[in-house]
């Protein structure tokens, strides 16, 4: 029962310190992945546009690859 018992607090002590290392390592991808290519300010803002409500533009066009024109 000792072993037992020990064995769970060990594997609970182990969860709890691997939790504070991945907590203190990670980052958000936007601060981790940073290049010169292809960058993007804010990654807060609305990447099409103000007004756009989500429709596209060009719906009404046949389309080629057999949907609904």
């Amino acid at each position: 029962m000792k072993v037992m018992l020990l064995s769970v607090v060990v594997a609970l002590v182990l969860a709890v310190a691997a939790s504070y290392v991945l907590s203190t390592q990670q980052r958000p991808a936007y601060q981790a992945y940073v290049g010169s290519g292809a960058s993007v300010g804010d990654p807060g803002e609305n990447l099409v546009g103000r007004n756009w409500n989500g429709m596209n533009a060009g719906d009404n066009l046949a389309h080629p690859h057999g949907g609904k024109g």
